[in-house]
């Protein structure tokens, strides 16, 4: 089953006096980027915070964002007295103005409120980490929708792709033939006596050199072996991505083997099916 690294996932608890919010982002990327952003407060729950959301996203550039808006009475912020008035004092020798002014002006600089430091409280952690499940929950089926989307598309693609392998089969016969004609009129059109027996053995030899019946069974496993992984329970997207590789490298040998227009033609309809699905592969977890 495929699932994107694409994403998002939200979730919101409200507790008697606070409103937490939960969102995940996601966005493809070969490795795990995290990025966290939650109140200085509950800094300390960061680590593990990370290590479950690693563990059920493992990879893809993940944005995660706590935020905690204060609902009722609570607050750990208090103003700043001393403070305040030191620089209402400094200001008013400066310039004239009214307290109030003065004030509003102290109140913009550094260091006027103090905050009282809080150890986070479990009940609130407990919400905090109910919601990060939902949140997950959320995403996961956000990947999981978009990974059948992914799907659907391979799926066309290689159904392509074996058509077009059909048709090289169908060429081959006729490319071999029309290889060999176009020698034997070669050589006619030399005006020499050829040993026939010699001749036969070269062309024997230059038409081994150019047959491409290993590249064609080798390309249908890797097309079968493609649709076999995408089908498997757990999102393969590193393997498909190898195997896309080797898809590659056999459309490539068949193309500089081919010796003949029409054939040709055909490994280019492959190679642009097989470019769409590469683009597509870059988004699967």
């Amino acid at each position: 089953m495929i699932q994107s690294m694409t994403g998002f996932g939200k979730y919101v608890v409200q507790l008697p006096a606070k409103k937490v919010t939960v969102e995940l982002k996601s966005l493809n990327s070969k490795s795990l980027d995290l990025n966290a952003r939650m109140p200085q407060g509950y800094r300390e729950k960061e680590l593990e915070l990370r290590k479950i959301i690693a563990s059920a996203l493992q990879r893809g550039k993940i944005d995660f964002s706590l935020y905690v808006e204060i609902t009722g009475d609570e607050t750990t912020s208090q103003i700043n007295d001393a403070v305040v008035r030191h620089y209402m004092k400094q200001l008013r020798s400066i310039a004239d103005g009214d307290d109030l002014r003065l004030m509003e002006m102290a109140l913009k600089l550094p260091d006027t409120l103090k905050t009282d430091k809080e150890e986070v409280d479990p009940e609130e952690y407990n919400a905090i980490l109910e919601a990060l499940k939902h949140a997950l929950d959320a995403i996961q089926a956000f990947r999981s929708e978009e990974g059948r989307i992914l799907e659907n598309d391979f799926a066309t693609r290689l159904e392509n792709l074996h058509l077009l392998l059909q048709q090289v089969s169908e060429l081959d016969q006729e490319r071999l033939q029309a290889i060999r004609d176009r020698l034997e009129k070669a050589v006619a059109d030399i005006k020499m006596e050829v040993d026939a027996n010699r001749f036969e053995q070269e062309l024997i030899y230059y038409l081994e050199k150019l047959d491409i019946t290993e590249e064609k069974v080798r390309l249908e496993n890797h097309l079968n072996y493609f649709k076999e992984t995408m089908a498997s329970s757990e999102s393969n997207g590193k393997k498909l991505g190898f195997i896309s590789q080797e898809i590659g490298r056999e459309i490539n040998t068949i193309g500089s083997k081919a010796n003949y227009a029409p054939m040709q033609q055909v490994v280019v309809q492959m190679k642009d099916e097989l470019e769409k699905i590469k683009e597509q592969m870059l988004n699967v977890l």
